[in-house]
């Protein structure tokens, strides 16, 4: 039997989309690494992207704040800021999901992480709180 080379073997993953990306993980154990490196890239992909749109809403809100555009253009933008972020979201819930599934996590901390986060996600919550608000009566005593 002859093997594949272990980097065509990362071409292939790398090119599958994220529904197909844990098809290859059963094939044997060295596909198995390449897909959780794969996915440990591809999870941290989808959580800078959701930083760098968190980070877009906040200066959309200051522009508005000083005046600089329309409240109504504001909310358009946050709003579909939001989507979007929604969708990363759970393309990432998705690969945390699936690689806890296929015990790809070891880490107890991550794993905790990933139960969280998919909860949060599938009551349809946010799953990271970037709305959250500290409260006044949090502050007394």
């Amino acid at each position: 039997m002859q093997r594949l080379p272990v980097e065509v073997a990362e071409r292939i993953i790398t090119n599958l989309s994220d529904k197909n990306l844990f098809i290859g993980s059963s094939v044997c154990r060295v596909w198995w690494q390449i897909v959780r490196q794969e996915a440990y890239k591809r999870w941290k992909k989808y959580a800078c992207r959701i930083g760098d749109i968190y980070r877009e809403i906040q200066a959309v809100r200051e522009e508005e704040r000083k005046g600089e555009i329309e409240w109504q253009k504001a909310s358009y933008a946050v709003e579909e800021l939001n989507n979007c972020m929604g969708t990363f979201a759970g393309n990432q819930v998705y690969i945390m999901n699936k690689m806890l599934k296929y015990e790809m996590i070891v880490d107890l901390q991550e794993r905790e992480i990933i139960e969280y986060a998919s909860s949060e996600f599938n009551w349809g919550g946010d799953p990271w709180r970037f709305d959250w608000e500290w409260n006044e009566w949090t502050q007394q005593e």
